[in-house]
């Protein structure tokens, strides 16, 4: 038996999200449809379902593991995502939080709010 993971998130805002996932995060679109924007992303595939209403949730719904998340952060930042702070978390000028064990974690928002993340791991 094969599987392959598929991420979902939703947006009711389906040409911003299309911009964004493509355009500045730099998915590749795969296909579009009334219901959802399917996007390849490296060999896992996100479907960011269309909705008409959309609660954003507080935490965060998809990230990304990088290997250099200072130079990612000022690639998007360049790109105008803007990092989160959180004030009951050190992070440093670029918004990035150093975990007890080592590990970066950086927070944005796609256009529909939902919380994405950035993590190096040590």
């Amino acid at each position: 038996m094969s599987r392959n993971p598929v991420s979902f998130i939703a947006t009711d805002s389906p040409e911003a999200a299309q911009a964004f996932y493509q355009n500045i995060m730099g998915l590749s679109l795969n296909e579009a449809t009334p219901f959802a924007l399917v996007f390849l992303d490296g060999s896992h595939t996100l479907r960011v379902q269309i909705v008409t209403e959309l609660e954003p949730t507080n935490y965060t719904v998809h990230g990304w593991t990088v290997t250099d998340i200072a130079a990612e952060v000022r690639s998007l930042s360049s790109k105008g995502v803007i990092f989160q702070r959180f004030d009951q978390l050190d992070q440093d000028e670029l918004g990035v939080w150093t975990t007890p064990d080592g590990n970066k974690i950086a927070w944005f928002k796609d256009p529909s709010g939902n919380t994405l993340s950035l993590t190096e791991h040590v």
